[in-house]
């Protein structure tokens, strides 16, 4: 019985550490969040230099203020369907944890929604989907207003060898 309430207690825990405010933002007509601590700005398309021999999801490189960032298209990354940029596609630029310190990344989105203050009580654990599907990205499922928005771990999104490529172009 104190096992089932120390994993209960650890359950409540682990929710309430994911509350806080998240950027919201669409992709495919889903809607994604992430930790607003990670997005340092938003900015509209800018002209992105393309990078050769990268995966096909690092779109390249663009000047933010003279500091040279890789862009990924998140799309692309998750394995949706590209489409052509429309006038609400923008760059959400992170911060992720890189293994030399932080890494300034560009992540191209659909459509920037809204900023959400999320509860922990409103945030559910990710389902799981088998074990064929890696989901270490996914911090939780938020209920809000009848649907549901996927809460991103921005640090995992990519692996290790992929953010190894994102400082070899930036």
């Amino acid at each position: 019985m104190a096992e089932l309430a120390e994993t209960m207690d650890q359950a409540v825990k682990a929710m309430v550490d994911k509350e806080g405010k998240y950027l919201t933002f669409s992709l495919a007509n889903e809607e994604y969040g992430i930790g607003i601590l990670k997005i340092k700005e938003i900015i509209g398309l800018m002209p992105i230099t393309t990078v050769p021999q990268t995966p096909e999801f690092v779109k390249g490189v663009l000047n933010l203020r003279g500091k040279v960032i890789p862009v990924i298209d998140l799309r692309l990354k998750f394995g949706m369907e590209s489409i052509d940029y429309t006038e609400r596609t923008c760059i959400i630029v992170v911060e992720i944890a890189g293994k030399t310190g932080q890494i300034l990344m560009g992540v191209v989105v659909d459509a920037v929604s809204e900023v959400l203050n999320v509860k922990g009580s409103d945030i559910e654990e990710t389902p799981t989907f088998g074990t064929e599907l890696d989901t270490d990205y996914i911090l939780g499922m938020a209920k809000m207003d009848g649907g549901v928005k996927i809460l991103l771990d921005i640090d995992r999104v990519l692996n290790a060898d992929e953010i190894d490529v994102l400082n070899k172009v930036a």
